[in-house]
């Protein structure tokens, strides 16, 4: 048997530093996956010894994209700790500003992220635009952006990069891959979409900084509640966060949900995006508080992918191990216990496809040992899967009627079965479907807060540390890409430790003490690639979990040379 092996390294268009490892056999199908984290995050340990106060502002600097995420997350671990309950009004502004980052996000994926994936940009410069045009009404009664003159606009942007002998920011991709599967005419839509996209996600933003002051670092958040009491006080700016949400959410409506219905047509028989569940347990906590204890999406645990049994979730199952990550300790420990000492024991020399298709030395992951910065968060021993996935079918199958309803006109539409959800087109459309579900709902949340606000303006619950008691506390809830939850202790009025376990831990981990993949590894197993030297295959599947490891900036030699070393001590 000739075994070869390919790296993907660095996996592009996401946040933060991924690498991909997998191990094919003769008829080019993988045998075996390996996901890594080459950059440590270290937050947990910087963040010890430092006023509970401050920790949220520290833990939004987790993530450039999911940043509101971690500061709420952070926020609300340390309300836990100490009793406090935030008033409904603070409650109601923070979902406000969570619906501002999902429809972001959520949107930004799959254009400017995920969605060359999808899209052959080359191949929609042959495309009629009048043909295309026509297309367009197919997905929705109302196109986005797809007149033929604005068709023809789109085209001849594109053509001037080709012109100027580049494709500017489509150039070095795998374009011409035999498994697209769209028209010149779908490609031609997606792409000025695409193109929309980033006008679009700027109004986003400016909804987050109605509350938060700016964008992507939010800055209203309190222990206890909320600052942004004279925003919530002015008529104006709940206008504009009103005018502001109808215009992202009529992009969603006419352009994001439209294209991922003309995706699962186009590639409902394409096998490298279908019957790839990766890992079948899937979890997902409560989130988006719209009303008095009402939550848009109600958290559980499936089990192997049967949904007819959705389980609480039990939080005392929660661990988080090392045995194959770059840490010290290797025992499976809660969060509240979690410990993050370095043990960088590098990677070994070895052979892998170039990008002509040829053998080269590499460097490559210690299979055998430690190879990612990534630990194996688990679930009562077994790997989870986390994302709009999860939450979509565990609240399908709990008969959330505001999912249920969406879920299946888009199954109707789209002709697939439920099961079709468990794959990488699944992945896909649970997170438009999310998206949708957002959109539909977030003024239900908008409109209790102005009725709240008219009989009790208050924003925020006074409070006391004792710094002679010890506390622990936790936020369980979910970002855009899957189940979130930190966990925290505080002595003496300080911080002792801190742990974040976020969608990609779980979801990118590698495998634990009994050899259980994470899902991107399970999810490669048994994929065949057309042509080694460009995997397109494996790149679409990975991004349509939305990575969102570790994110920095550092200095890379495309050589494979050490340029230098650092030592940084993360408690100065």
């Amino acid at each position: 048997m000739s075994e070869k092996r390919i790296v993907i390294d660095p996996i592009t268009r996401i946040e933060g530093h991924l690498r991909i490892e997998v191990v094919v056999d003769e008829n080019n199908v993988v045998k075996e996956a390996y996901s890594g984290s080459t950059l440590w995050r270290g937050l947990e340990q910087i963040v010890k010894n430092r006023d509970p106060r401050d920790a949220g502002f520290f833990m939004q600097r987790i993530c450039g994209v999911c940043t509101y995420s971690h500061y709420r997350a952070g926020i609300v671990a340390v309300e836990d700790a100490l009793g406090i309950k935030p008033p409904l009004n603070a409650e109601l502004t923070r979902t406000l500003m969570n619906a501002a980052l999902y429809l972001h996000d959520h949107i930004v994926h799959f254009y400017q992220l995920h969605g060359m994936d999808w899209a052959d940009v080359v191949s929609a410069l042959s495309a009629d635009v009048h043909k295309a045009s026509e297309e367009a009404f197919k997905y929705t009664s109302t196109p986005f952006a797809t007149g033929a003159d604005k068709l023809k606009e789109v085209k001849e942007r594109v053509e001037t990069f080709v012109k100027k002998g580049n494709l500017g920011p489509f150039a070095n991709a795998y374009w011409g891959h035999s498994t697209y599967k769209f028209t010149p005419e779908q490609n031609l839509i997606v792409l000025s979409h695409y193109l929309e996209c980033l006008r679009i996600q700027r109004t986003a933003a400016q909804m987050m900084a109605i509350f938060g002051a700016k964008n992507p670092h939010p800055q209203s958040l309190t222990v206890g509640g909320v600052t942004c009491v004279m925003d919530l006080m002015d008529p104006a700016r709940m206008g504009e966060y009103m005018s502001k949400f109808a215009e992202i959410k009529e992009f969603v409506d006419r352009a994001y949900y439209p294209d991922i219905l003309m995706a699962a047509k186009a590639y409902a028989n394409e096998p490298s995006v279908l019957n790839d569940v990766g890992v079948s347990n899937l979890f997902c906590y409560d989130e988006f508080l719209i009303g008095k204890n009402d939550h848009l999406f109600k958290g559980g645990i499936i089990l192997n992918g049967d949904i007819n049994k959705v389980y609480d979730i039990d939080e005392n199952k929660i661990t988080e191990e090392a045995t194959r990550s770059w840490y010290k300790n290797d025992k499976a420990l809660h969060p509240y216990d979690g410990e993050t000492e370095a043990n960088y024991t590098g990677l070994v020399d070895g052979e892998s496809i170039d990008g002509e298709g040829k053998l080269a030395h590499s460097k490559l992951f210690d299979t055998k040992g430690k190879y990612s910065w990534i630990k194996a968060p688990r679930y009562d021993g077994m790997p989870m899967q986390v994302g709009p996935i999860a939450s979509i079918v565990i609240n399908y199958a709990k008969g959330n009627e505001r999912v249920k309803k969406i879920v299946d006109e888009f199954l109707a539409k789209s002709g697939l079965p439920l099961s079709a959800v468990f794959s990488t087109l699944g992945r896909t459309a649970a997170r438009m479907l999310e998206a949708k579900v957002v959109a539909e709902h977030t003024m239900d949340a908008f409109n209790a807060l102005i009725e709240n606000l008219k009989a009790d303006q208050e924003t925020c619950t006074k409070y006391v540390i004792d710094n002679k008691k010890e506390y622990k506390g936790n936020f369980q809830g979910n970002a855009p890409r899957g189940a979130l939850s930190h966990w925290c202790r505080i002595k003496d009025g300080v911080i002792s430790n801190w742990q974040a376990v976020v969608p990609s831990t779980w979801n990118a981990s590698p495998k634990d003490a009994k050899g259980q993949m994470g899902s991107y590894e399970a999810c490669l197993v048994g994929l065949k690639i057309a042509d080694l030297s460009k995997p397109l295959e494996i790149i679409r599947k990975i991004h349509s979990y939305d990575p969102c490891i570790a994110c920095a900036v550092h200095v890379m030699d495309t050589k494979g040379n050490d340029l230098s070393t650092y030592k940084i001590n993360p408690n100065l």
